[in-house]
């Protein structure tokens, strides 16, 4: 045989074993040929009965004849929950919520979440804030006023840096800061920013021409105290008086004035004001001074003339020309004798008479008795301009109500 043919032998023997193997090999059964069909598995699932799940059972050592079963409760759809979700509000429900917190509940509800902080400061949240109470007010300031507050009250307060944010106008129209601790540049920067001023204590304080100056802008201003104030200078005050025509009540009594102050008051005070207190001045209030403030003033109900000691008898006929006077403060007016007291009968309207220091409390009940429709002594301090009276125990602001109190 030749080597050529031998060769042909071993390659057809070769292909013939491998077929024979191949042959051999396992053949797939039924069932992988009939998993391989299209059967209609869904269908099949949905007829066919639920499984039933396999509840573990325990039996504890101390609990052998009671054994307990451990089963896991379905999980409830979100959907089922979602309208109790918070987040699902709509904004205007949870302001009417936050409307209903006190202010320290406010406060905490804003570190909740970003949505609830902007939220709780909604300017229609902060629209009257009593902050009394609260010794110290620093940054805090600044972020009620810029919160859109149109009522605060924070009298007897230090008050530090308000640290604005802005240079945006401030909406505030009754502000109390009487006998705060405050620097006259925080005062100024505060003021600077207001042009909106309805009432305005400042009892107490001192003050600058920048401050007044300031005051000017705020035409719309009613009622305005600057009881005991010094600082600013008899032109500013002028200035003031000519541009804020609308003021009704105007107290400026003992502050730190000249004659010049008080001839500035006397020869530009608007003739709107129909309360003014310009007691305290005993040498610098003149008789001519009181005819200038009568002239311009015809409409006075309340006039507080009080420690003047240059007003005389001589000022009775000039008194009487207003006719719509009802309230006249004469205490410690030493040059008026205390007999005279009884041409104020004259004085058809008026009901109360305050004339502490001029009479003893020997001859009262006669003066009384000469005066059966007046009020003789009822009222040691006056109460023009004052955000709130002596009289008053509550926490009220020229008579409103502030939403947001502080309370410690």
């Amino acid at each position: 045989m030749t080597t050529e043919s031998r060769l042909f032998q071993e390659l057809n023997e070769n292909l013939e074993g491998s077929v024979c193997r191949s042959k051999l090999r396992k053949r797939p059964s039924c069932s992988a040929g009939l998993d391989a069909e299209n059967t209609p598995n869904e269908l099949i699932q949905k007829w066919s009965p639920p499984h039933k799940k396999a509840l573990v059972t325990f039996r504890g050592k101390e609990n052998e004849e009671n054994p307990f079963i451990i089963a896991r409760r379905p999980r409830k759809r979100r959907e089922s929950t979602a309208g109790l979700c918070w987040d699902s509000l709509p904004d205007e429900l949870l302001l009417g919520i936050f409307a209903r917190l006190s202010l320290q509940d406010l406060l905490r509800t804003s570190r909740v979440c970003k949505r609830w902080h902007r939220l709780a400061f909604d300017e229609s949240l902060w629209q009257s804030v009593d902050l009394v109470g609260k010794a110290q007010l620093d940054a805090e300031l600044g972020q009620v006023l810029s919160a859109g507050v149109m009522r605060l009250r924070c009298p007897h307060t230090c008050i530090g840096q308000p640290s604005f944010k802005s240079t945006q106008e401030l909406r505030v129209q009754h502000l109390d800061l009487s006998n705060c601790t405050v620097e006259t540049s925080v005062l100024e920067d505060i003021l600077s920013r207001c042009s909106h001023l309805q009432n305005l204590s400042l009892e107490g304080l001192v003050l600058s021409d920048s401050i007044l100056h300031s005051l000017a802008q705020n035409s719309e201003i009613v009622r305005l105290n600057l009881c005991g104030c010094s600082g600013f200078s008899s032109e500013s005050l002028a200035e003031m008086l000519k541009s804020c025509s609308q003021i009704q009540e105007l107290n400026i009594s003992w502050c730190d004035f000249t004659s010049l102050h008080v001839q500035a008051v006397a020869n530009t005070i608007p003739s709107s004001v129909t309360q003014l207190n310009i007691s305290g001045y005993r040498q610098n209030l003149t008789m001519e001074d009181v005819k200038g403030i009568v002239g311009r003033c015809p409409d006075l109900t309340n006039l507080d003339l009080s420690d003047s000691i240059l007003v005389t008898t001589d000022s009775f006929p000039i008194l009487q020309q207003l006719s719509s006077l009802r309230h006249l403060g004469l205490s410690r007016c030493y040059q008026i004798h205390p007999a005279s007291l009884t041409d104020l009968e004259n004085f058809l309207v008026l009901q109360t008479l305050e004339v502490f220091g001029l009479i003893q409390d020997s001859y009262l009940p006669l003066l009384c008795k000469g005066q059966p429709n007046m009020q003789i002594n009822t009222q040691p301090f006056s109460s023009v301009a004052r955000p709130t009276t002596s009289s008053r125990k509550d926490r009220t602001l020229w008579g409103m109500h502030c939403h947001l109190v502080y309370k410690q």
